[in-house]
């Protein structure tokens, strides 16, 4: 028999109230974000009145400090620019020094008093000094209120979605952005990972697939691993700068020579460029599902009228298309495999919708892509499975990977990397070092993150040191330092002295980091500059291993000079300070020859310390005790097993 719940008025639960926690999935986009929630394996991408699912990344003020987000926002970024922010999530991770070259060419006013202290950027908006991570807060505060309209009750969780190439303090930012709105982050999920589980690959045949994400601002390609259930990230890589914006910049181009051909030359300003693009992206937007047609561009109120057509706007694209397929080859490389071993590629962001996109993908990996999922909403789908599957359960794994290398300083400025790129997180990984001078008793450990091999060229991450070494020779202290990166991609570096047990242990969470750009760009760097950086990092080893040897003969040569002639030990500092000019200079060889004469002069005196090593170490005991202890014990077989 079943029986029936009466509540008191008012306290009747909300309908979804005892189903268990809600929790979202969330695409935090540069140009729009989407909201999603999943129930049964089935996800719904959340939409307003109007039926989109899709809430522009922008932010307005008013003069009370209020903030709107969307739609609205976005039409008032002509009529009031400098209480509107777009683009945000440009500046996530990043601090003043970063964009100070920028400043001028942001469509916001960067506050370059601000930041001291904590290094983080703000932006002045509307009379105030707003961080990106407040103002990301905003737009995530919007789509969890859409949610909880459309749910009924409160959202308190959620995942969200980052590019594959944010790296750690990106993503630290991402999320304190999600606490300021409210919501805790179950997990950061790379983009490329999300899309491909918004397809189900996990249920299909396994294999390989390639998840192309080509949005309005970058274009990101992951090579991802599915074997039952499994999803892991072979090789990432993109360039942060490409995107559909710069589709929209060739046809603006176009259309204004073909107005200046017309016109003569005209003074622009920056409503009229922004009027350019606007007419250049419907173009493009209309050429994709027709052959041809007439656009206007009224400036200064004076209107000029541009025919286009598709096969004149591929031949304008055509180049920027063919740079996102040499990062597929490149991609392609770095996993392992070839073109024709992919089982399949997904399509992830709008400008994907570009028809000569889609034909040179089919073209470059063989078959037609997959793209039955609107590419815009493809990425916050996946999100929510996942979200479903942390909070319900799933038999689904996902491996993402770090998008940089992670390592320390050692001496000479060398870059140790102890977790590479590529590196399927989370994961922990650890290396033993040791001490560079008797009698050091602490440690300093430089994390830093990068594909060069010296630290300058590297982005530093954090600093800081490991005391209480007991007091030993050079080289005999054991330092084993670990780094754990989590699901998120968010590190930890500990250091322990094996001796004393001695643990400092420090959770990397710089105010800013890496920009795309730079990452894409030091990747580059590491590939153009490699032979350049090796020499360097071998110049680099051979003076430090100059420097070991020349400190060791200088405390031997206060030790014990008394074992020396005066012209031995004469010889010993004369071929000292010839290894001292060596290593001035920028002569390897020299310096590797220097150490090697080093040694030579100075073996006979090593072999006379160790005689009086040995004699101090038996002076006094009894040789009979060691040829007792030589003996076999009774019924001891000393002869070698037998194999």
């Amino acid at each position: 028999m079943q029986i029936m719940q009466i509540h008191e008025p008012g306290e009747t639960p909300l309908p979804h109230e005892g189903d268990g926690v809600i929790a979202v999935g969330i695409d935090l986009g540069t140009t729009n974000s989407v909201v999603a929630i999943s129930s049964d394996g089935v996800a719904e991408v959340l939409r307003n009145e109007d039926g989109s699912g899709l809430v522009p990344s922008v932010v307005a003020y008013a003069p009370d400090g209020s903030a709107f987000v969307g739609e609205l926002a976005r039409r008032l970024m002509l009529d009031r620019p400098d209480a509107v922010v777009s683009s945000v999530k440009r500046l996530m991770g990043r601090g003043v020094e970063d964009i100070k070259s920028l400043a001028g060419t942001l469509p916001y006013d960067v506050d370059k008093s601000g930041g001291e202290g904590s290094g983080m950027v703000r932006l002045s908006v509307a009379g105030q000094r707003l961080t990106p991570v407040e103002i990301s807060a905003e737009i995530l505060t919007a789509l969890k209120e859409r949610a909880e309209v459309h749910l009924g009750q409160k959202v308190e969780k959620a995942v969200v979605t980052v590019p594959a190439y944010f790296d750690d303090s990106a993503r630290t930012a991402t999320k304190d952005a999600a606490r300021l709105a409210g919501l805790e982050v179950l997990r950061l999920v790379n983009e490329p990972t999300a899309a491909a589980l918004a397809y189900g690959l996990d249920e299909s045949a396994e294999g390989v697939y390639a998840v192309y994400d080509l949005g309005g601002g970058t274009f990101d390609v992951s090579i991802l691993k599915m074997q039952k259930g499994v999803f892991q990230v072979l090789a990432t890589g993109g360039d942060s700068a490409l995107g559909g914006d710069d589709f929209d910049h060739a046809v603006a181009e176009h259309f204004l020579a073909e107005r200046a051909a017309d016109r003569g030359t005209e003074t622009m300003t920056s409503a009229d460029v922004k009027m350019a693009l606007m007419s250049a992206r419907l173009a493009k937007e209309c050429l994709s599902r027709q052959e041809s047609g007439q656009w206007t561009l009224d400036i200064d109120d004076q209107q000029t009228f541009h025919d286009l057509d598709r096969a004149r706007l591929e031949t304008l694209i055509a180049p920027l298309v063919d740079r996102t397929l040499g990062v597929c080859r490149g991609v392609l490389d770095d996993a392992g495999v070839a073109s024709q071993d992919i089982a399949g590629v997904v399509l992830v962001g709008g400008s994907t919708r570009v028809p000569l996109v889609r034909q040179r993908v089919a073209a470059l990996f063989g078959k037609e892509p997959l793209a039955h999922i609107d590419p815009d909403e493809v990425v916050a789908v996946g999100a929510a499975l996942q979200a479903e599957a942390l909070t319900v359960g799933s038999d689904t794994l996902l491996l993402d990977v770090t998008p940089l290398s992670l390592g320390i300083e050692t001496m000479g400025g060398l870059v140790e990397k102890i977790v590479e790129r590529n590196t399927p997180v989370p994961v922990s990984k650890g290396q033993e070092f040791t001490t560079f001078q008797d009698g050091q008793a602490a440690m300093s450990i430089h994390v830093v993150q990068g594909e060069r091999e010296l630290v300058d060229q590297c982005r530093s991450l954090a600093r800081f040191e490991l005391h209480g070494i007991p007091p030993m020779t050079a080289g005999a202290a054991r330092i084993q330092v670990g780094f754990a990166v989590d699901a998120d991609g968010l590190l930890t570096v500990t250091a322990r002295e094996q001796t004393t047990g001695v643990e400092q242990t420090v959770e990397v969470k710089p105010s800013y980091g890496l920009t795309e750009d730079e990452m894409a760009a030091m990747l580059y760097d590491s590939m153009m500059h490699a032979q350049d950086d090796m020499n360097r990092r071998l110049l680099a080893e051979a003076r430090v291993e100059a420097e070991r040897s020349l400190s060791a003969v200088a405390a031997a040569l206060q030790a014990d000079a008394d074992l020396l002639a005066a012209e031995e030990q004469e010889e010993i500092v004369e071929t000292m300070k010839r290894l001292e000019a060596a290593g001035a200079r920028e002569d390897r060889d020299a310096i590797n020859a220097g150490v090697e004469d080093l040694e030579r002069v100075t073996r006979a005196f090593a072999e006379r310390r160790m005689d009086r090593g040995i004699r101090s170490a038996l002076h006094g005991v009894d040789v009979r005790e060691f040829e007792s202890a030589a003996e076999p014990a009774d019924g001891v077989d000393t002869d070698q097993p037998k194999t």
